[in-house]
């Protein structure tokens, strides 16, 4: 595990960590001294802990309490990137404190918190004139905003179904930008379309088609954030067929157009300023 401080304040920790983990590894445990929040930029891995065990892939949540163990395997496939955020106790209070959001465990790929990780790694990688603290306070307040009702789902199919779940939703992401549907992954995984869909939804919280979906918004983020490529081009580029759809797709994701989004990576605090919990 390699792990890299992007930024450090009184009050918020930026860490990447790259794991380098294989199938056959030893599962390593890990205890956290404070709440935080950790993006899945690639990669894939299982998480026990008080909640229960999660299969994690790109753009998935772990989401981390004080004192609580948190055991990781790899038993799909070979490591994965995150980058995270450690919040102290008292921005945590003003963000909102409730035991029940922070011990959630994990969040599937949900398309609101996908786009804000996309703009923060676009923030890590020096391309935003947002910060990272900001976006990490901005990022944490959405989550309990989502996640303040949600319960976690036992997992409990084993261990070669969940590896079916993952490998599939890898070549989900992988390909998300050509036009697939339930029948071209249904035969990546080797299973009838009805198994398949009832075995990805229970592995990974979110259906084939939401994860092709919120793939392709999380790598229209990207593209918005980093480049100076047209919308329309980028709508096309990452798979979706119809530029009005991709609008309206990204908006209920971001709460603003691709337009607004692209001018808030560089500096425009406006449609983000609700979620901003800054002294």
């Amino acid at each position: 595990m390699v792990r890299t401080t992007l930024l450090q304040r009184d009050r918020i920790t930026v860490n990447e960590f790259r794991c380098t983990a294989e199938p056959g590894d030893e599962p390593f445990a890990e205890q956290f001294a404070c709440h935080s929040v950790s993006y899945v930029r690639s990669g894939s891995f299982g998480c026990h802990c008080r909640a229960g065990f999660f299969e994690l892939v790109a753009g998935s949540m772990l989401v981390g309490a004080p004192g609580e163990e948190y055991t990781c395997t790899h038993e799909h496939v070979s490591g994965d990137v995150c980058l995270s955020f450690f919040l102290d106790p008292e921005l945590v209070e003003t963000i909102g404190d409730r035991a029940a959001v922070w011990q959630v465990g994990a969040t599937p790929p949900l398309p609101e918190l996908m786009v804000l990780g996309e703009l923060a790694q676009t923030a890590a990688d020096g391309n935003s004139d947002l910060g990272l603290d900001e976006i990490g306070q901005i990022l944490a307040g959405r989550l309990v905003e989502l996640v303040s009702d949600r319960k976690a789902k036992p997992l409990t199919a084993g261990l070669r179904d969940r590896r079916r779940a993952v490998e599939a939703a890898l070549w989900i992401d992988d390909n998300s930008h050509h036009q697939i549907d339930l029948d071209d992954t249904a035969e990546q995984a080797g299973l009838s379309t009805f198994h398949f869909l009832r075995l990805f939804s229970s592995v990974l919280g979110v259906t084939p088609h939401q994860y092709l979906v919120r793939s392709r918004l999380r790598h229209a983020a990207r593209l918005l954030a980093d480049d100076d490529i047209a919308v329309t081009d980028i709508a096309y580029d990452v798979g979706f067929g119809d530029l009005s759809n991709f609008v309206r797709s990204f908006h209920r994701a971001a709460g603003a157009s691709p337009l607004k989004f692209r001018q808030a990576s560089r500096g425009d605090r406006k449609i983000f300023q609700e979620r901003l919990a800054l002294q």
